[in-house]
Formats: structure tokens, C-alpha cells, sequence
């Protein structure tokens, strides 16, 4: 045995495991030159279903697992397979060099066309141990030059990778790391299928503070708030075994947008609450982070009441909103939550497309009489088995559709907060102190999407 692979073996002996996080559901793309251990690396770590390697589609159409004249036909497959485990919303890895950043990117393609983050997990020990590694090799050995041309064209693009749109990237180095590297898999931030409730879901509260605390208070929960700017003080306490889940739409219009903030982050960070984000808490995001955004439809309301709060509550507020995910999926799959709804193929995914969806609902990308975007009601066509709860758009009534319910009854405007105890399936509201604004068109669901007909 040389000195390189005597340091391998030396270092898979050592005692220093290195956890990796990734989601257990992505599209995990192994990068690394022949001969630097990534093979290895994913068969320690990963089920053998899970794993899509090259060299074996080679194989497989070839009969040779070196065959390079064979790699078109085997990447082909390779793309294949991976998408046919993405939409069942399996982790697939993808066990090829992986240098070349237009290689990258169409795996990377590939991710957001099934909502499934894409991870980069590098694996980057030295040439010379990349070199004794494929000279041990009984089969699949790459001459030396093709190893370091290899070598050269990942650290060329190593720089690059944080912005190719990988939702992360590991790094493996040193033998240490990769010997004794383990995988640990966590759900996606939506994914709170092990939560089982019983929950509270409140619609949208639009800085509504005293019918909020109204409501809570009829709910079971225990809810203050007392002093003053950065002496201000929240308490919660919840009705035993329950949560109170928010469907977005905390802040704008109402007359105390701060103390809503306030209540929904302390009761999130002491684990009596879940929370979506909605549009116009992700607006008012962008505003803080100093975006170009038109303070229109409450949200000059908004800041007017921020302008009078502790500036240190403005980064709290900030973050709070951007670590919120798209959705949850609760009770083991038979609930989910969504600012604006969510069809059941999107459940549990990850991508700016689903982000949006939950945010905005399905619309049209033109505008009505109101000036404001047509929306389609998605929920006329839902048929999954989970049972959606949303908001976004204000109803008269929270009535089910198709096993959907729109909480959003208007409070903001002179309406209601209504919540709905679930598994129970009861509504609770209360009636709005005031009309805090008027609304810009009537309450009820907007027409289903238009059917296009067959040519």
C-alpha cells in the first residue's frame, strides 16, 4: 500500500465524525474528480436505490463501465431516472464527476422542475490522493492526466458554486472529512407531517391586534402584552396539546400591525404556533430590506406604526418573515396550511415556483377593474385527499370546497377573524371592533381557471 492510500485507510479509522445536513428530500449532486472517494463516499451514506451513478449506466448500456464513447446514453438515463424519483419525492444522488458547471446545471434544472432543493456535496482531497485512489482501483482506472484536467476544471468553477442555485454546498477536503463524513437527513421546513395537532388556525389577521387577542382568548390561550417600546413584554400560554397555526397576512391595514408582530414571533419561538408567510408580510420583508416597494394597500400603515417602534424590532421582523416556510403539511399528510392554497402535487416541495403559488394563488399575470391581479380559484379543481386550509382572499363565509376552506373573512375590512379548531372542524370568529379599510373589490372566490379548449 503507498503512502496516499495508507493515509485513507488511517483517516476512515479515525475518530472524527463530520455531520452533514441535507434535506430528506433533494436531488443530491456529487461533485469530485476520479479517483477522490465520492463512490465510496455515497455507498457509505446512501441507499443503494438512492444512488444514480454514471459508471453503471455506462454499464448498463455498454457492458462497459469505463466506456466514455457510451456517456451520452448513459447520462441520458441517468437524467431519467432521477426525474422519475424526484416527482415520486425520493432523494436521488447523483454519483458523477460533475465538474463541468453546464453539467451542474442541468441537474440543477432538473431539481426545480420538481421542486426538490438541489445539494452540493464536494468531495476535494488532493491530486495525489485522487491519483493512489484510482491506481487501487481493480477496474474503471483513469489515466493521470484525465484526473488532473479534471482537478482543474473543478477549482476553476469551486468559486462559483454558491450561485449556481444549489440551496447548499458541502465540502469535503481533508481524509478526516471524507472517510468519516455522515449524512444526517432533516424534513424541509414544510414538512411537519410528525406534528399532529390538535391546531388553532387563524385566517388573516392584517394588523388586527384586538380582535386577534379576542380571538385567542376564546380559543383557550392565554395572551398579554404590557410596557413599553424596547420594554415591551408578550406572554402566551396555550390550551394543553394545542397549537395555533397562522395562515399569513399578519401585518398592513390594521391599527397595530407591531404588537400583532410581536405576538405571532413570541408564540412561534416558544413552539405554541406555527406560521405561513403572506404576501403582504413577504412585501413588507422587501421593504425592510430596503427593495423598491410602493407603500400601497396598508402597508404605509404599516410603516407609519413601525416608524414609531424600537429600530431593533425591525431585523427581528425581518428575519422572522424570511425564515417562514412556503407551507406546512401537518398530521401525517392529511393537513395542509398555505397563505394563498397549495395543490397537492406541491406539497412538500421546495422552489420558487412553489413559494409563489402559496403566496399569490394562481393567477393570470394581468390585472382586473380594481386594478389588482386576476386570481383563479384553484380550489374548484382540487381533488387531494389532503385537506387545505388558506386565506389570501377575503370570503363572507369560511365554507368547504372540494376539501378546502378559506379562512380569510375580512376583519380588516369590517368583516370577521375566523379561526377553525381542527380536527374538529368548528369555526370560531369574532366581529371587527371598526373597518380598518375599505376593500377594493367584494368579498367571494374568483372565478375557476378558464378551460382551454381542445384544437
Amino acid at each position: 500500500m503507498n503512502d496516499a492510500c495508507e493515509d485513507i485507510s488511517r483517516a476512515s479509522r479515525g475518530p472524527k465524525p463530520m455531520k452533514i445536513t441535507i434535506p430528506d428530500f433533494s436531488l443530491v449532486v456529487m461533485i469530485g474528480a476520479s479517483g477522490s472517494g465520492k463512490s465510496s463516499f455515497a455507498t457509505r451514506n446512501f441507499a443503494k436505490t438512492e444512488i444514480i451513478s454514471s459508471d453503471t449506466y455506462r454499464g448498463i448500456v455498454s457492458d462497459d463501465e469505463a466506456s466514455q464513447e457510451a456517456t451520452d446514453d448513459a447520462f441520458e438515463l441517468v437524467h431519467d431516472i432521477a426525474a422519475k424519483r424526484l416527482k415520486r419525492r425520493k432523494l436521488a444522488v447523483i454519483d458523477a464527476t460533475n465538474v463541468r458547471a453546464e453539467d451542474r446545471a442541468e441537474l440543477i434544472d432538473l431539481a426545480v422542475k420538481y421542486h426538490a432543493p438541489p445539494v452540493a456535496l464536494v468531495i476535494n482531497p488532493d491530486a495525489e490522493i485522487c491519483r493512489a485512489q484510482n491506481a487501487s482501483r481493480t477496474t474503471r482506472r483513469v489515466p493521470d492526466d484525465v484526473i488532473d484536467a479534471q482537478l482543474q476544471v473543478l477549482r476553476g468553477s469551486l468559486s462559483q458554486l454558491d450561485g449556481e442555485g444549489f440551496r447548499v454546498v458541502h465540502r469535503l477536503t481533508t481524509l478526516d472529512e471524507i472517510a468519516n463524513g455522515a449524512i444526517t437527513r432533516v424534513p424541509v421546513a414544510a414538512d411537519k407531517r410528525y406534528i399532529p395537532g390538535p391546531f388553532d388556525i387563524i385566517g388573516d389577521v392584517h394588523g388586527c391586534f384586538t380582535e386577534l387577542s379576542e380571538l385567542l382568548t376564546r380559543l383557550g390561550y392565554e395572551v398579554s402584552i404590557r410596557g413599553t417600546g424596547a420594554n415591551r413584554i408578550v406572554a402566551s400560554k396555550p390550551p394543553q396539546g394545542r397549537m395555533a397555526v397562522f395562515v399569513g397576512d399578519l401585518v398592513d391595514r390594521g391599527d397595530n400591525t407591531p404588537d400583532v408582530l410581536r405576538l405571532v414571533m413570541h408564540m412561534v419561538a416558544e413552539g405554541h404556533a406555527l406560521c405561513v408567510p403572506g404576501n403582504h408580510d413577504n412585501k413588507l420583508m422587501r421593504w425592510l430590506r430596503g427593495n423598491d416597494v410602493k407603500q400601497t394597500h396598508g402597508l404605509d400603515k404599516t410603516v407609519e406604526q413601525l416608524d414609531c417602534e424600537p429600530a431593533e424590532l425591525r431585523p427581528d421582523i425581518e428575519k422572522f418573515i424570511a425564515d417562514l416556510p412556503s407551507h406546512l403539511w401537518l398530521a401525517d399528510g392529511k393537513l395542509a396550511v398555505a397563505h394563498a392554497g397549495i395543490k397537492d402535487k406541491l406539497l412538500g416541495r421546495v422552489s420558487l415556483r412553489v413559494y409563489m403559488f402559496c403566496l399569490y394563488g394562481e393567477t393570470s399575470g394581468e390585472t382586473d377593474e380594481f386594478g389588482l391581479p386576476i386570481r383563479y380559484n384553484w380550489a374548484a379543481e382540487y381533488s387531494g385527499e389532503t385537506s387545505v386550509v388558506y386565506g389570501h382572499t377575503p370570503v363572507p363565509e369560511a365554507q368547504w370546497m372540494n376539501n378546502t376552506l378559506c379562512l380569510d373573512t375580512g376583519c380588516c375590512f369590517g368583516g370577521r377573524l375566523t379561526a377553525l379548531r381542527w380536527p374538529e372542524n368548528e369555526t370560531v370568529s369574532v366581529t371587527a371592533r371598526q373597518v380598518y379599510a375599505e376593500p377594493i373589490r367584494p368579498f367571494g372566490h374568483p372565478p375557476a381557471r378558464p378551460k382551454v379548449a381542445k384544437s
